[in-house]
């Protein structure tokens, strides 16, 4: 799905679909792309991605018919940049806490005057033809990922940063930095804190014109995100879906030897 397409899912009212990729594939990464998904991210913060596995991953990602979406390690010019100019439609951004940090994130993903962007879109100028340098701008996607007290705090001013196209909603890190619960952390937050946390968040982007993600830990769970307005919302990542099949056939054979059969 092209970034325009990403957007015009947005204008219809509809949500996106995103997968989430923590090993450094390419063929996982298409393998992920084409079950379905409108868009995927790779993980370059906490994901075992080096920069060429996650130039293959892009690769892979636009061949297979998902919007390619990075998560940079942090915010900094050169890593979020350099994603940009591997091809990537849209850059999340870990631990935004201010408005300035929000408004250091967009001037990375604009050129100037709009930012500070450097020009040469090595790879991205090929893919999206010729005139890269003059559209890349309103077609860059750029979220900032809310999930430590302070940027919580701060949410409302976050979300009104020009240029800022979204706030994606990290749950773990929330839940610690609002709660303590160490030992508790994961996606699908049940808490009435959290829940009233999340719907907080939600509410400064809606208020603010922009957009609203949640990662989430289960498709049952991001169906119901989906009911509350969030317009993208984040499905289980390659790695839990590897452990997960594995262990599920694992035991389904277990299981299936300790059933009485019938004889050999």
């Amino acid at each position: 799905m092209e970034p325009q397409s990403l957007k015009a899912l947005w204008t219809e009212g509809r949500a996106a679909l995103n997968g989430w990729l923590s090993i450094g594939d390419a063929f996982a990464a298409e393998i992920v792309a084409r079950g379905g998904y409108d868009s995927v991210t790779i993980d370059l913060q906490h994901g075992m991605i080096d920069d060429g596995d996650a130039l293959a991953m892009i690769q892979a990602l636009r061949a297979s018919g998902a919007a390619p979406l990075v998560r940079v390690p942090w915010l900094a010019p050169a890593p979020i940049m350099r994603a940009l100019d591997m091809g990537a439609v849209g850059v999340v951004c870990p631990m935004v806490e201010t408005a300035a940090q929000a408004a250091e994130l967009v001037s990375y993903v604009r050129y100037p005057p709009a930012g500070t962007r450097s020009f040469g879109p090595t790879r991205a100028a090929i893919v999206e033809g010729a005139g890269y340098g003059e559209t890349a701008d309103a077609r860059v996607i750029c979220f900032a990922m809310i999930e430590t007290a302070r940027g919580f705090g701060e949410v409302d001013a976050i979300a009104a940063t020009p240029g800022l196209d979204g706030l994606y909603i990290g749950p773990a890190d929330l839940t610690l930095a609002l709660t303590g619960r160490r030992f508790r952390t994961g996606f699908d937050r049940e808490e009435p804190e959290m829940l009233d946390a999340i719907r907080t968040i939600l509410g400064a982007a809606k208020r603010a014109g922009i957009r609203a993600a949640l990662h989430c830990g289960s498709p049952a769970y991001a169906a119901r995100a989906i009911g509350w307005g969030f317009d993208l919302v984040t499905l289980p990542n390659d790695v839990r879906i590897l452990a997960r099949g594995a262990a599920a056939d694992v035991a389904a054979v277990r299981a299936a030897l300790a059933s009485p059969g019938p004889a050999a």
